[in-house]
């Protein structure tokens, strides 16, 4: 029928889930401008507890009014939910009408990932949060003045595409000024085709920023979501904190582990392999139990000791069968530790070695090997930040050109609020309840970003999303591709930089009209560009734009394996400095590529003023894979950073 921009499946996406902000060196004592307390974040997740210490109110209420913008309203749903001066607009969303026991028909979170996003971005100070005791200090969100509209569309179920989209439309007429969603489709193939994508494009269209995770499925290349240009897309990054828990072995050797740990025990328990307790009644074959697999262990046989499996699980069969403690004996490094049923470590290489030998050599003396695991303790990780192995990396599939992630955030070992109603492993076997959890992923990294754009946002109210963007990309800080080998398709332009970015010189700006030609040149018809914009937009009309030379703060250059390739690219970028400056280009590229930049000085009259330039890149990759070069521009003030990559194209 006219009007159907697409027609596609109703998805169920996944949601992609206090050291860090003092870590990327801003303070609770950074410089804050006042308008930060009518800065807006939409969190659209699973909802949020208004009860948490992070969303109580911070305000005089009898005195205190919503922004006149803000056009949204409160859903208290079948529960007891109100909104408060911190949480100012809540609504939920279950289009297909399916409800679960575990469901809670109100914007009130049962899940756990809403409050937490939330408390990371504008959550109140509290001083004494911890982890049953881990992780103690204060915790706080990036703009703890600004608002909170929460959007639930995640359910026991998942998230459904119908519900996110209706969400972005309500934020958009509620007045938000910047949209959070940490979550997505782990098969993008069209922009189209999205609910994320579409969604954000109308947000942009109407000036508000979404920031989104780039997935969970590192470090296998090419596994992005979340690869829209329009958006703000974060990889995350590690912080200088991790945590250690050891296991010592009833001869008093101690073998290292990594965990979240924080079941107190002393004692010590003997010890049984997976592979030698099968479930005989269910007819489990010993290659099965060795992996702690549901209903694949015998109870009699590890009631009351530490069972050892061979492959990561939670600890939920360990658990109901009554086991004491579970050691996994990991073939991959595991650089973000989290929480377990029951008390656990996680060991790999030469510790796995260790403990074997240890075990198997009282086995053979027809003795009982023993051990105890202890609780959680921080430790300093001297090497961060490096990206997290599970965080998605490039190249981007959809349009090799546009470089994602952007950049990148803390998203290992973050400290949160979370429900009541949830345990910290999200496991029904798991009675503990605890206001705050400690989390990694993509979407704590995410988060922070959302926090920061705000923030930038305060200072400059008039920016596009597209600037605000820039801004944040071009003052990112480098990191080294020593601890991560995957450069930009890992980090993009690097780690975040809050307080450089309030002030960049420059900014990569771009329009709707920019990214209609982007749209354009991508092969989309006129038909489903006005039901997208709104408007009567024609390609004709517009023109088409290649997609390299979208006015993107970073560059992006699919090449063919010893291949000699020329590839010019234009950008366009805007002095929101001071009134009058010159910039010069100054390149740093490997031996294998040249670039030029013409011209390579840039002379700004005044504010707003817009310049265009021309890169030109060649050369010829024969054995790398990639090489990472830049382009800075530097001022009296200020050093305007665009990260370049040039890779080697996967032939299909």
């Amino acid at each position: 029928m006219k009007g159907v921009v697409s027609v596609f499946p109703n998805r169920n996406n996944d949601m992609l889930t206090t050291r860090s902000w003092d870590f990327i060196n801003f303070p609770e004592s950074i410089k804050r401008n006042t308008v930060e307390s009518n800065i807006i974040v939409a969190v659209i997740d699973s909802g949020i507890w208004p009860e948490s210490i992070s969303f109580q109110n911070s305000r005089f209420s009898f005195l205190w009014r919503p922004p006149n913008k803000w056009k949204g309203s409160c859903s208290s749903g079948l529960t007891n939910f109100t909104c408060n001066n911190k949480i100012i607009g809540a609504r939920y969303y279950k289009k297909n009408g399916h409800f679960s026991t575990e469901d809670d028909q109100s914007p009130r979170d049962t899940i756990g990932h809403g409050t937490y996003m939330a408390s990371i971005i504008a959550g109140n100070i509290d001083k004494s949060a911890s982890f049953f005791g881990l992780g103690t200090g204060t915790a706080r969100g990036g703009v703890p003045s600004s608002l909170i509209a929460a959007y639930k569309v995640c359910w026991s179920s998942g998230c459904d595409d119908a519900d996110i989209i209706a969400a972005f439309a309500d934020a958009i007429t509620d007045g938000v000024d910047i949209i959070s969603i940490s979550m997505g489709d782990e098969n993008p193939i069209s922009y189209f085709t999205n609910s994320l994508s579409i969604g954000s494009f109308k947000a942009m269209r109407n000036g508000i920023l979404t920031i989104v995770p780039t997935g969970n499925k590192g470090p296998k290349p090419s596994s992005l979501v979340n690869v829209f240009p329009w958006v703000l897309s974060v990889g995350a990054s590690t912080i200088d904190r991790n945590f250690i828990n050891n296991i010592q072995m009833g001869s008093g050797m101690v073998v290292k582990g990594v965990s979240i740990n924080m079941f107190d025990s002393s004692n010590y328990y003997p010890m049984v392999y997976g592979s030698d307790v099968p479930n005989k009644i269910m007819n489990v074959s010993m290659n099965v139990s060795r992996t702690c697999q549901r209903n694949s262990l015998d109870t009699t046989l590890v009631k009351d000791k530490i069972v050892i499996c061979d492959e990561y699980n939670i600890g939920t069969e360990a658990l109901s069968v009554g086991a004491a403690g579970m050691v996994i004996r990991a073939r991959e490094r595991k650089d973000d530790s989290e929480a377990f049923v029951l008390p656990t470590t996680y060991v790999i290489g030469n510790q796995i070695n260790r403990m074997s030998d240890y075990y198997m050599r009282l086995r053979a003396l027809n003795m009982t090997p023993t051990a105890v695991i202890f609780k959680t303790t921080e430790g300093l990780d001297a090497s961060s930040p490096y990206i997290g192995s599970f965080s998605s990396r490039g190249p981007n599939l959809l349009t090799p050109e546009i470089l994602k992630p952007d950049l990148c955030a803390p998203g290992v070992h973050i400290l949160a609020a979370w429900t009541p109603l949830n345990s910290p492993t999200k496991e029904q076997i798991d009675k503990r309840r605890s206001p705050y959890n400690i989390l990694s992923g993509t979407s704590m990294a995410s988060s922070h970003v959302a926090a920061a754009a705000a923030y930038v946002k305060s200072f400059n109210p008039s920016w596009s999303p597209a600037a605000i963007k820039s801004a944040l990309i071009t003052t990112a800080s480098k990191m080294s591709e020593t601890t991560t080998p995957d450069a930009e398709f890992a980090y993009g332009a690097g780690q975040i930089n809050i307080a450089s970015a309030i002030s960049p010189g420059l900014v990569y700006d771009a329009e709707i009209d920019d990214y209609v030609r982007f749209l354009c040149g991508q092969g989309y018809t006129n038909e489903q560009l006005y039901l997208l914009t709104s408007e009567h937009t024609s390609c004709t009309t517009y023109g088409s734009t290649i997609s390299s030379n979208l006015n993107m703060p970073s560059f992006s250059i699919p090449v063919s394996r010893s291949t000699r390739f020329n590839v010019t690219m234009t950008r366009k970028i805007t002095n929101v400095g001071t009134e009058s400056f010159t910039y010069e280009a100054v390149i740093s590229s490997p031996p294998s590529v040249q670039i030029r930049v013409v011209p390579n000085k840039l002379l700004f009259y005044k504010v707003g003023t817009t310049v265009q330039f021309t890169m030109i890149v060649e050369g010829i990759l024969t054995r790398e894979n990639m090489v990472s070069a830049s382009l800075s521009w530097i001022g009296p003030q200020n050093t305007v950073r665009s990260p370049i990559v040039v890779f080697v194209r996967e032939q299909p």
